[in-house]
């Protein structure tokens, strides 16, 4: 019966988007093996939370030098089955997870190791309190295809140096860069069980989410995330949830066009558009719309379009044709709708199925799709705005909140906009390059999701807070213990008069009338 359920077993193919190459077929893990999986996991987690933070920091710099090592060779992978350009998979992949690796062997002893908490309550001055921090035990992990490589690896390494053991389901779309990412690091010293790959379809996330895991981290579409927090509910399981954006990009009265219509084209179209923090929506100040969205289109216009291996590609394929469709059905919604294509705007049939050209649409509402629903594609909309307060409005009115920008040559006016806008990472006079700085926590607010990744808050969300208390005096009986009595009710009273009275003269009355309170009798 086991053969011919193995033979039975579901493929999926990793296409190359770019050829539509096959570049491999794997079977997808069904409940069995998932939950295999999962309790492998649990049962060499122990193991490694006893092999210590310090030599499992050690490890992840042994992972470091690896990955420096195959940095080219890990981009070519990545390229070969996301589209992407080598270049911006060394940029927005290796590089950033080299950082994050470095960002953990600096800092994980640090905000891992236990931490004395003072007591400032006089009753409580004879307690010694500690927070410890202890691994979930299992963590699994859903990952999506745009950042097939540094989005897994940023969470998983947060997770293995808190002690925790992994299981990463990547997506179906590129599951060949997880699978490289786990010989890493099982060639840098995680044993195997301790990080493992199950390859799969949705089934296969779903299997996760039915087993036994100590919490969930998930970066996907806000559909699935809602099912993924509903279904996380019944039991009480811990998530954290990166469900998308719909950035907004705000152009003040004073930016330079020059260097913000640049940003605009890079920030929308980086990875064919298909990044949570891409620009989704531009927003320009009146008195500089026409230039502005002149200047993008020009700009678009020079962008090298094809296989993300050339070296003078600028902008790749999309991931695959069904995520083209729906690009194509937003820009020609808003086309309909008054928009003015000023570059772009077809699909380009002569490099493949999955390219579509890099777009820039004028005139657009917050009528139009594109201005409201989540395009992942290569297209940026621009908007003329009257004033800052009318931008940051219209930055607002998104369910989504994950990042936004604001272009001004008045650093201290985009700071105090930046603060008005609703999202939980918002950058002045740069793009998405947030999602690279190690030390900064990555997550958004609304639909947009909950919990963060990166950073110190990226490593809390892979511990338990455990408060630890010692009594310095353990053969005294507490004072607030059985044994109340009239007299006791006065001298509590004295008590908090002597901590938070009004005055000198009400703090030394509250003394007087607490004394004898340590010498009452007790049960």
């Amino acid at each position: 019966m086991a053969m011919d359920l193995q033979v039975e077993a579901r493929k999926i193919a990793s296409v190359n988007p770019a050829t539509g190459e096959v570049l491999r077929e794997l079977e997808c893990a069904g409940d069995q093996q998932v939950l295999a999986a999962v309790d492998r996991a649990r049962a060499a987690q122990p193991g490694w939370a006893e092999f210590g933070l310090r030599r499992r920091i050690g490890v992840l710099r042994e992972f470091q030098a690896r990955l420096y090592a195959r940095k080219s060779e890990m981009a070519a992978a990545i390229t070969r089955e996301a589209g992407k350009p080598v270049a911006e998979a060394l940029v927005t992949e290796v590089l950033v997870v080299l950082d994050a690796t470095r960002f953990l062997i600096g800092n994980a002893w640090g905000l891992l190791r236990d931490e004395p908490v003072p007591h400032g309550n006089l009753i409580t001055k004879l307690k010694r309190g500690w927070l410890v921090r202890e691994p979930h035990g299992v963590i699994g992990i859903v990952s999506p295809w745009n950042y097939p490589f540094s989005i897994p690896a940023t969470e998983t390494l947060a997770a293995l140096v808190a002690g925790n053991a992994v299981v990463l389901k990547p997506s179906e779309l590129t599951p060949l860069v997880a699978l490289e990412l786990g010989s890493l690091l099982h060639a840098a010293g995680v044993p195997e069980d301790v990080f493992q790959v199950v390859v799969g379809e949705g089934p296969t996330g779903a299997a996760l989410l039915r087993s036994p895991i100590d919490k969930l981290v998930f970066t996907g579409s806000l559909t699935t995330g809602k099912r993924i927090a509903a279904a996380a509910a019944e039991r009480l399981l811990p998530v954290v949830l990166e469900l998308g954006g719909k950035d907004p990009m705000l152009v003040l009265d004073d930016a330079d066009i020059d260097v913000a219509s640049s940003a605009a084209v890079w920030g929308a179209f980086v990875n064919a558009g298909q990044a949570c923090l891409s620009v989704e929506r531009c927003y320009v100040h009146r008195s500089l719309y026409e230039s502005f969205a002149l200047a993008c289109a020009e700009k678009t216009k020079q962008l090298r379009v094809g296989n993300g291996i050339d070296p003078h590609t600028d902008v790749g394929p999309m991931i695959r044709e069904r995520q083209v469709r729906i690009v194509e059905a937003h820009v020609e919604d808003a086309r309909a709708r008054g928009a003015r294509v000023l570059a772009g705007g077809t699909r380009l049939p002569e490099l493949g199925a999955n390219f579509y050209a890099p777009t820039v649409l004028a005139d657009v509402t917050h009528e139009m799709r594109i201005m409201r629903e989540e395009t992942f594609g290569p297209v940026l909309p621009v908007m003329a705005t009257e004033d800052d307060d009318e931008a940051v409005g219209l930055a607002n009115d998104s369910e989504y909140g994950l990042a936004g920008s604001v272009w001004t040559r008045d650093a201290k006016r985009g700071e105090r906009l930046a603060r008005r806008i609703h999202a939980g990472t918002v950058m002045v006079n740069d793009v998405i390059s947030c999602f690279g700085i190690s030390e900064a926590p990555h997550g958004g607010v609304k639909a947009s999701g909950v919990g963060r990744t990166h950073g110190r808050f990226g490593l809390d969300e892979m511990v338990r807070v455990k408060y630890l208390d010692t009594d310095r005096m353990p053969g005294m009986k507490k004072v607030w213990w059985h044994g109340y009595g009239e007299s006791f009710r006065r001298q509590m009273e004295g008590f908090l008069d002597m901590q938070f009275g009004r005055g000198l003269s009400a703090r030394v009355r509250g003394a007087l009338r607490a004394a004898g309170m340590m010498r009452r009798k007790q049960l």
